[in-house]
């Protein structure tokens, strides 16, 4: 797939957050809300905390584990503060057992 990258395999169970990496560096946090997969930047807005480690609420509200913000993992929108910018999306495809993210961010 041109412009995706590998990143980890597709065993994300419902609710469950998972920390990956681009090649490039870039710290990215895969999830899997009510069968949905995301991919986001792994560090919230506010506070550059690692999402990865905050909670996947119902309804796809990812919360940030630091100081409570919460997004809409589907669209980046913030949800509740203290967070004011919108999370960095990625496109996200699983194939073959495979989670493959688009190396260039969702522009929004």
């Amino acid at each position: 797939m041109l412009g995706f990258e590998r990143v980890t395999d597709d065993s994300l169970a419902a609710g469950e957050l998972r920390a990956a990496r681009l090649a490039n560096g870039t710290p990215l946090c895969i999830g899997n809300a009510d069968g949905q997969l995301f991919a986001v930047r792994d560090e919230c807005p506010h506070s550059a905390f690692p999402l990865s480690n905050g909670t996947l609420l119902p309804g796809a509200r990812l919360e940030c584990g630091w100081h409570g913000a919460q997004f809409d993992c589907r669209t980046g929108a913030v949800l509740e503060g203290p967070a004011d910018d919108p999370l960095v999306r990625y496109e996200v495809r699983a194939t073959d057992g495979n989670i493959f993210v688009r190396t260039e961010a969702i522009q929004s």
